[in-house]
Protein backbone atom coordinates (compact mmCIF):
# COMPACT_ATOMS: atom_id res chain seq x y z
CA UNK A 1 0.00 0.00 0.00
CA UNK A 2 1.43 3.53 -0.88
CA UNK A 3 1.03 5.60 2.58
CA UNK A 4 1.77 8.85 0.45
CA UNK A 5 -1.25 8.86 -2.27
CA UNK A 6 -5.06 9.31 -2.13
CA UNK A 7 -7.80 7.88 -4.45
CA UNK A 8 -10.83 9.49 -5.10
CA UNK A 9 -13.32 7.01 -6.10
CA UNK A 10 -16.71 7.83 -7.75
CA UNK A 11 -19.46 5.74 -8.90
CA UNK A 12 -20.69 7.49 -12.32
CA UNK A 13 -23.60 7.53 -14.54
CA UNK A 14 -24.04 11.00 -15.14
CA UNK A 15 -20.97 12.23 -17.19
CA UNK A 16 -21.73 15.65 -16.51
CA UNK A 17 -21.76 15.70 -12.87
CA UNK A 18 -18.89 13.34 -12.85
CA UNK A 19 -16.81 16.29 -15.12
CA UNK A 20 -17.48 18.91 -12.63
CA UNK A 21 -16.94 16.96 -10.07
CA UNK A 22 -13.55 16.11 -11.15
CA UNK A 23 -12.96 19.93 -12.19
CA UNK A 24 -13.31 20.41 -8.28
CA UNK A 25 -10.76 17.81 -7.47
CA UNK A 26 -8.28 19.02 -10.05
CA UNK A 27 -8.23 22.29 -7.75
CA UNK A 28 -6.77 20.67 -4.84
CA UNK A 29 -3.45 21.23 -3.01
CA UNK A 30 -1.47 18.02 -3.21
CA UNK A 31 0.37 17.48 0.55
CA UNK A 32 3.73 17.84 0.08
CA UNK A 33 5.19 14.15 -0.95
CA UNK A 34 1.75 12.57 -1.75
CA UNK A 35 0.10 12.26 -4.83
CA UNK A 36 -3.50 11.94 -6.00
CA UNK A 37 -5.61 9.99 -7.89
CA UNK A 38 -8.94 9.91 -9.55
CA UNK A 39 -10.76 5.96 -10.30
CA UNK A 40 -14.54 5.97 -11.38
CA UNK A 41 -16.31 3.37 -11.37
CA UNK A 42 -19.15 3.07 -14.21
CA UNK A 43 -21.96 -0.17 -14.28
CA UNK A 44 -22.14 -1.03 -10.56
CA UNK A 45 -25.22 -2.69 -9.55
CA UNK A 46 -25.06 -0.84 -6.83
CA UNK A 47 -22.63 1.59 -3.99
CA UNK A 48 -21.33 -1.11 -2.11
CA UNK A 49 -19.89 -3.73 -5.06
CA UNK A 50 -18.87 -0.59 -6.74
CA UNK A 51 -16.65 0.71 -4.24
CA UNK A 52 -15.16 -2.99 -3.60
CA UNK A 53 -14.32 -3.32 -7.20
CA UNK A 54 -12.20 0.43 -6.23
CA UNK A 55 -10.81 -0.67 -3.38
CA UNK A 56 -8.99 -3.61 -4.75
CA UNK A 57 -8.43 -1.79 -8.25
CA UNK A 58 -5.42 1.07 -6.22
CA UNK A 59 -2.74 0.82 -3.59
CA UNK A 60 -3.60 4.75 -2.08
CA UNK A 61 -3.99 4.29 1.68
CA UNK A 62 -6.21 7.27 1.38
CA UNK A 63 -9.10 6.50 -0.18
CA UNK A 64 -12.03 9.53 -0.48
CA UNK A 65 -15.20 7.92 -2.05
CA UNK A 66 -17.53 10.32 -2.87
CA UNK A 67 -20.83 10.71 -4.89
CA UNK A 68 -20.69 12.03 -8.58
CA UNK A 69 -22.73 15.62 -7.44
CA UNK A 70 -20.50 16.08 -4.59
CA UNK A 71 -18.10 19.35 -5.10
CA UNK A 72 -15.01 20.04 -2.90
CA UNK A 73 -14.73 23.72 -2.27
CA UNK A 74 -11.95 23.52 0.14
CA UNK A 75 -8.58 23.79 -2.00
CA UNK A 76 -6.58 22.58 1.01
CA UNK A 77 -9.17 19.51 2.19
CA UNK A 78 -6.17 17.19 1.70
CA UNK A 79 -4.11 18.35 3.89
CA UNK A 80 -6.76 18.70 6.41
CA UNK A 81 -7.76 15.46 6.12
CA UNK A 82 -4.81 14.16 6.97
CA UNK A 83 -4.62 16.43 9.96
CA UNK A 84 -7.63 14.84 11.43
CA UNK A 85 -6.34 11.09 10.88
CA UNK A 86 -3.24 12.40 12.82
CA UNK A 87 -5.41 13.36 16.00
CA UNK A 88 -5.74 9.88 16.62
CA UNK A 89 -4.51 6.37 15.71
CA UNK A 90 -7.95 5.40 15.93
CA UNK A 91 -9.50 7.41 13.41
CA UNK A 92 -11.08 5.19 10.93
CA UNK A 93 -13.53 6.93 8.87
CA UNK A 94 -14.45 10.56 7.99
CA UNK A 95 -17.26 12.25 6.48
CA UNK A 96 -18.94 15.81 6.51
CA UNK A 97 -21.93 14.83 7.97
CA UNK A 98 -22.98 12.36 10.47
CA UNK A 99 -25.87 11.16 12.76
CA UNK A 100 -24.57 10.48 16.72
CA UNK A 101 -27.04 8.43 17.53
CA UNK A 102 -29.20 5.80 14.92
CA UNK A 103 -33.03 6.76 14.89
CA UNK A 104 -34.38 3.43 16.02
CA UNK A 105 -36.55 3.10 13.24
CA UNK A 106 -32.96 3.47 11.11
CA UNK A 107 -35.22 6.65 9.08
CA UNK A 108 -31.38 9.06 8.44
CA UNK A 109 -34.03 12.17 8.43
CA UNK A 110 -35.41 11.45 11.75
CA UNK A 111 -32.35 11.85 13.82
CA UNK A 112 -30.78 15.36 13.81
CA UNK A 113 -27.43 15.32 11.11
CA UNK A 114 -23.83 17.21 12.49
CA UNK A 115 -21.20 18.85 10.24
CA UNK A 116 -21.63 21.16 7.56
CA UNK A 117 -22.95 21.11 3.86
CA UNK A 118 -23.57 23.66 0.96
CA UNK A 119 -26.66 23.18 -0.92
CA UNK A 120 -26.72 24.40 -4.44
CA UNK A 121 -28.35 27.49 -4.06
CA UNK A 122 -26.04 29.13 -1.40
CA UNK A 123 -22.65 31.02 -2.40
CA UNK A 124 -18.98 29.92 -2.00
CA UNK A 125 -16.91 31.43 1.13
CA UNK A 126 -13.50 32.94 0.55
CA UNK A 127 -11.51 29.70 1.69
CA UNK A 128 -8.05 31.66 1.16
CA UNK A 129 -6.92 31.68 4.58
CA UNK A 130 -9.06 28.56 5.84
CA UNK A 131 -7.14 25.52 7.63
CA UNK A 132 -7.98 23.19 9.60
CA UNK A 133 -6.81 22.59 13.47
CA UNK A 134 -7.04 19.98 15.82
CA UNK A 135 -8.85 22.85 17.98
CA UNK A 136 -11.67 22.57 15.51
CA UNK A 137 -12.79 19.51 17.08
CA UNK A 138 -13.99 15.86 15.88
CA UNK A 139 -17.65 14.84 16.80
CA UNK A 140 -17.70 11.36 17.10
CA UNK A 141 -20.72 9.66 14.66
CA UNK A 142 -22.97 6.41 14.75
CA UNK A 143 -23.58 6.95 11.27
CA UNK A 144 -21.72 8.99 8.65
CA UNK A 145 -23.44 10.64 5.36
CA UNK A 146 -22.51 8.65 2.41
CA UNK A 147 -21.81 11.31 0.18
CA UNK A 148 -18.12 11.89 0.90
CA UNK A 149 -16.40 9.07 3.18
CA UNK A 150 -12.66 9.14 3.36
CA UNK A 151 -10.71 6.16 4.81
CA UNK A 152 -7.64 5.51 5.86
CA UNK A 153 -7.49 1.92 5.75
CA UNK A 154 -9.49 -0.75 4.04
CA UNK A 155 -12.73 -2.92 5.32
CA UNK A 156 -14.75 -4.47 2.85
CA UNK A 157 -18.29 -2.49 2.36
CA UNK A 158 -21.22 -4.53 2.51
CA UNK A 159 -22.26 -5.51 -1.08
CA UNK A 160 -23.62 -8.52 0.59
CA UNK A 161 -26.03 -7.23 2.32
CA UNK A 162 -26.87 -4.12 0.14
CA UNK A 163 -27.15 -4.19 -3.73
CA UNK A 164 -28.47 -1.12 -4.14
CA UNK A 165 -27.86 2.65 -3.34
CA UNK A 166 -29.15 2.68 0.59
CA UNK A 167 -28.26 2.00 3.73
CA UNK A 168 -24.31 1.21 2.54
CA UNK A 169 -22.80 4.45 4.36
CA UNK A 170 -24.57 3.10 7.47
CA UNK A 171 -23.35 -0.17 7.60
CA UNK A 172 -19.96 0.64 6.61
CA UNK A 173 -19.89 3.35 9.71
CA UNK A 174 -21.12 0.40 11.95
CA UNK A 175 -18.32 -2.24 10.73
CA UNK A 176 -15.44 -0.09 11.53
CA UNK A 177 -16.83 0.98 15.06
CA UNK A 178 -17.09 -3.30 15.47
CA UNK A 179 -12.75 -3.09 14.30
CA UNK A 180 -12.31 -0.60 17.12
CA UNK A 181 -12.52 2.53 14.53
CA UNK A 182 -13.74 6.13 15.18
CA UNK A 183 -16.15 7.23 12.56
CA UNK A 184 -16.23 10.95 12.66
CA UNK A 185 -17.16 14.52 11.66
CA UNK A 186 -14.16 17.41 11.90
CA UNK A 187 -15.40 21.03 13.13
CA UNK A 188 -15.71 22.82 9.69
CA UNK A 189 -15.93 26.76 10.22
CA UNK A 190 -16.77 26.61 6.26
CA UNK A 191 -18.37 24.11 4.80
CA UNK A 192 -15.67 21.74 2.45
CA UNK A 193 -18.21 19.76 0.09
CA UNK A 194 -21.41 21.19 -1.92
CA UNK A 195 -23.55 18.77 -2.78
CA UNK A 196 -25.87 19.13 -5.46
CA UNK A 197 -28.42 16.53 -4.23
CA UNK A 198 -30.03 14.65 -7.62
CA UNK A 199 -32.98 12.80 -7.04
CA UNK A 200 -33.00 10.16 -4.35
CA UNK A 201 -34.17 6.95 -5.78
CA UNK A 202 -36.15 5.37 -2.82
CA UNK A 203 -37.58 2.58 -4.52
CA UNK A 204 -36.04 0.02 -2.66
CA UNK A 205 -35.18 2.02 0.83
CA UNK A 206 -37.71 0.33 2.84
CA UNK A 207 -36.36 -3.02 1.79
CA UNK A 208 -33.06 -1.97 2.51
CA UNK A 209 -34.10 -0.18 5.55
CA UNK A 210 -35.56 -3.73 6.67
CA UNK A 211 -32.60 -5.51 5.95
CA UNK A 212 -30.13 -2.74 8.12
CA UNK A 213 -32.00 -3.72 10.95
CA UNK A 214 -32.58 -6.91 10.69
CA UNK A 215 -28.72 -7.29 10.05
CA UNK A 216 -27.35 -4.86 12.55
CA UNK A 217 -30.03 -3.69 14.67
CA UNK A 218 -31.28 -6.74 16.21
CA UNK A 219 -28.16 -8.47 16.51
CA UNK A 220 -27.08 -5.39 18.88
CA UNK A 221 -24.04 -3.57 16.93
CA UNK A 222 -26.76 -0.09 17.36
Amino acid sequence: MDEKKFCFIICVDDEEYFRECSFYIGQLRIPEGFTAEMLPIRGSKGMAEGYNIAMGATDAKYKVYLHQDVFILNPNFLNDLLTVFSMDEKIGMVGMLGSEKISPDAVEWNTPYVGKIYEESQGKEDYKNYVYTPEDGLTDCEALDGMLLATNRDLRWRDDIFDGWNFWDVAQSIEFRVAGYRVVVPGQRLPWVAHEESILNLWTYDRDRRQFISAYMNGGTV
